[in-house]
């Protein structure tokens, strides 16, 4: 079982498991429309400059970490293992938190990347 701390939910509360809606999937059927502006405004984020889709998905999880959001560094891991990152780039982000968010924060993100390449193995 995950330990979280920062974001909202637990394990599988962002994506779909099979035994319920995840909390994307649930949102989709409240506001469709407003989650397909959302995914419009998503994709134009990302073609608006010229950083490729590995480094994307590393910055997403940066922003994550710094955000301290549970949900969004093992939703944007995923993403960036899915995209081709290296598991020990995702590390990295970790212990570069240290220096800038603290102790704390770096070993919450520790923790999260490694539940998300753990879950991948």
């Amino acid at each position: 079982m995950s330990r979280h701390q920062g974001g909202a939910g637990g394990r599988g509360a962002g994506r779909d498991d099979g035994s319920r809606p995840g909390a994307y999937s649930r949102l989709r059927e409240v506001a469709p429309e407003a989650v397909a502006a959302y995914e419009t405004m998503s994709r134009a984020a990302a073609a608006a400059g010229p950083i490729d889709p590995v480094t994307l998905a590393l910055l997403k999880v940066a922003l994550s970490v710094g955000r301290g959001s549970w949900r969004g560094v093992h939703a944007h891991a995923r993403k960036a293992l899915e995209a081709g990152a290296d598991p020990a780039a995702l590390r990295q982000i970790a212990a570069l938190a240290m220096p800038s968010l603290g102790l704390h924060a770096a070993l919450d993100a520790l923790r999260w990347v490694d539940e998300v390449v753990e879950e991948r193995t």
